[in-house]
């Protein structure tokens, strides 16, 4: 099985330019930790993620205004992502090595097709063994050669 195979096609994203209070509220209407970030919702070219963390640690304990601060101002750069063509082994060894719960997933040039959370792993694949093995290695104490 591929990324493409396992993925949730079609995730919620935004941009740079919007503001974090809208983006928090649809993490809050969508039920989902994290929104990956593309450059405009044209393109869907992938720039960034932004997770209820970043709100947390950039916006909320840096004293910023939510309603004043912009996504491309706090949102995590340079995000862990795997291809659509991918074997899907591949984004689950990835978020596990990187502790991500999340990886989004792009096609050739870059743009966002779909997103591999951990849920999608524990409801998509009848794999008890795998699904626990990711989940303890997501959830284990940070890897200390990152």
């Amino acid at each position: 099985m591929n990324c493409q195979d396992v993925m949730t096609t079609s995730p919620v994203c935004c941009v740079p330019d919007d503001v974090v209070v809208d983006v928090a509220r649809l993490m809050r209407a969508q039920d989902i930790g994290a929104i990956p970030v593309v450059a405009d919702h044209d393109s869907q070219r992938l720039v960034g993620m932004l997770t209820d963390r970043d709100l947390a640690v950039r916006v909320i304990a840096e004293g910023r205004v939510p309603g004043e601060t912009l996504v491309r101002d706090v949102m995590s750069m340079q995000p862990v992502t795997c291809l659509v063509s991918d074997v899907y082994q591949d984004a689950l060894q990835a978020m596990g090595e990187f502790q991500v719960r999340r990886i989004p997933v792009v096609d050739a040039a870059g743009r966002l097709a779909g997103i591999i959370a951990q849920a999608d792993v524990a409801t998509r694949l009848a794999q008890p063994s795998t699904t626990g093995a990711i989940v303890e290695a997501i959830s284990g104490p940070p890897n200390s050669a990152h």
